[in-house]
């Protein structure tokens, strides 16, 4: 049977629960033991997927098609274990499917409330698919106190009893404030959270506390004496110089010992890090660096491209270089060509990213074409490539009106809407008219490449599987005329029906994909795509 490790917050959000959640399930992993990660969202949207970059960061999607939260591209990157749709659930998700049973009327008159019916349909979602695992990590988010996480909160002190003694543990992060006026940290912050979570009936065995500067022995002390917990179980979580080394941080700092002496878990073996080590070795000491500028639309907001962020700095350490990212607004280089030139051409790579909606887009053309004509390194990713293949049709193809119907009706549609695809589940078929969420091509889909190809040689192989999300597609009745212009279609649906990436054989990199490649890309195993672009960029780098 499954051991249980729930994780809450207090005080303040973004204290890094989920990196704690990550960070703790491959310290487990690495002792040998199986684990998955679970996380459960408050609010009543039923997924991420309709909800703007700014309000929620980016949107993460699994192998199976499920938008989900950022923290599960943190699970997938720390463990390598892949999520799955039922690896996320939120209150919009719980109350939908409660609704339409009540409709149903499979309650049978009764009436329907939070407890038992809501509290324990989140019961169900947490215990679903895990006889074959020795830990479940289940991360609830929000802060403890919130209107919105009080059902989690019951569910998981309800669990605690269904499970038995021994088969669960709480750890509860609180932030230590230091406060420069006073000279010292304050740990009545953390006091009083605990008292809000006992309050819920839920004494939290570990309590992982952020502060900016060294616990003192003594402060720790008096947050055990308080909080009713032994001071081994008194965590510190300082600032990390990389999120790569929390693992070896929460190690040092005996998280995972502790997790294991709370379950009563003897002679466990010693992890081995050794990969995490090599990482950080290799974070620390880089033998060069590279800058690449990201040109996208959402760049106020960092988390908006977290997976991206991260599979750059995975090419980095394939490389052994230091990546410097340089975040820039597509909106800027549609006004003046001096600003473009000024930005770009210090860099030794551009990448355009996923994005929907017009604004931004002709300052992505724009880029896209300077890395053409000054055979800078290019990466286009879903947007990023419809932009790289409506460039070649309007600056080479000769096709001036070239445009997507993403912005509106066209008279040469390059790129359009998507109305069919084949996937596992048969033919799948939208419409303009159909309802925003979970209507896109979602998930992981084959895609055959050209056996000469650019991409066949990074991969290694021909047949691939890559994750999408997205509602448009490069118009495959333009091929003739963008490879007429040197933008060759490498990779298509397996069918043949839909292109997947184009390149420019005679650029030095110049790729463009449909799907989003970051999502699979781990430190351990970075992605054979981003290792490329980088390695391009660093000999780019040579040439300056």
């Amino acid at each position: 049977m499954a051991r249980y490790i729930f994780i809450t917050g207090g005080v303040v959000s973004s204290l890094g629960k989920g990196l704690l959640a990550a960070s703790l399930g491959a310290l487990l992993q690495a002792r040998g033991y199986s684990v998955r990660i679970r996380k459960f969202d408050p609010y009543l949207n039923v997924d991420p997927g309709t909800m703007s970059p700014y309000q929620h960061g980016e949107v993460y999607v699994t192998d199976d098609g499920a938008e989900t939260d950022l923290d599960l591209g943190h699970y997938e990157r720390f463990t390598g274990v892949s999520a799955r749709q039922s690896d996320n659930v939120t209150s919009g998700r719980i109350y939908r499917d409660i609704i339409a049973r009540e409709r149903r009327g499979d309650y049978l008159g009764a009436t329907v409330q939070v407890i038992p019916h809501v509290t324990n349909a989140i019961k169900e979602f947490a215990l679903a698919d895990t006889d074959a695992l020795d830990f479940v990590i289940c991360e609830i988010g929000g802060t403890v106190g919130d209107i919105e996480s009080l059902p989690f909160v019951e569910a998981i002190r309800q669990l605690k009893n269904d499970l038995g003694r021994g088969q669960s543990v709480f750890v509860h992060t609180t932030l230590v404030p230091y406060l420069a006026a006073a000279g010292e940290l304050k740990t009545k912050p953390t006091q009083h959270s605990v008292r809000e979570l006992t309050s819920y009936g839920i004494q939290p065995d570990i309590l992982l506390c952020r502060a900016e500067r060294e616990i003192p022995q003594s402060d720790r002390a008096k947050i055990a004496l308080f909080c009713n917990v032994p001071v081994s179980a008194v965590i510190q979580a300082l600032d990390a110089r990389s999120i790569y080394d929390v693992p070896l941080q929460y190690h040092a700092e005996g998280l995972d010992d502790e997790v294991l002496r709370v379950f009563g878990i003897e002679g466990a073996p010693d992890p081995d890090l050794a990969r995490w080590a090599d990482i950080m070795d290799r974070v620390d000491h880089p033998e060069g660096e590279v800058t690449i500028g990201v040109v996208g639309k959402y760049i106020g907001l960092p988390d908006a491209y977290k997976s991206l962020r991260e599979a750059l700095v995975h090419g980095g350490i394939a490389n052994r270089v230091k990546v410097h990212i340089r975040w820039l607004d597509a909106e800027l280089f549609e006004k003046d060509d001096a600003d473009l030139a000024a930005e770009l051409e210090p860099l030794h790579g551009i990448l355009v990213p996923g994005g929907f909606g017009e604004r931004g887009s002709e300052g992505k053309i724009a880029s896209v074409r300077f890395a053409r004509e000054r055979a800078v390194p290019f990466f286009g990713i879903c947007l990023g490539m419809q932009m790289a293949c409506i460039e070649g049709a309007r600056n080479i193809a000769g096709i001036a009106t070239a445009s997507t119907t993403e912005f509106g009706a066209t008279a040469e549609p390059v790129v359009g809407l998507i109305t069919e695809w084949m996937s596992e589940e048969g033919l799948q078929k939208r419409s303009a008219d159909t309802d925003m969420g979970g209507t896109m091509r979602l998930g992981a889909y084959p895609a055959t490449l050209k056996g000469n190809s650019h991409v066949a040689t990074i991969y290694g192989k021909t047949e691939i599987s890559e994750r999408h999300r997205h509602r448009y597609e490069v118009n495959a009745h333009y091929r003739d005329s963008l490879e007429k212009g040197g933008l060759v279609f490498s990779g298509l649906s397996p069918d043949g029906e839909l292109p997947e990436i184009v390149e420019r054989p005679d650029h030095p990199w110049f790729i463009g994909v449909q799907f989003h490649p970051e999502l699979k890309s781990r430190p351990f195993d970075p992605h054979p795509l981003f290792a490329g672009f980088v390695a391009a960029a660093v000999k780019q780098s040579r040439l300056f």
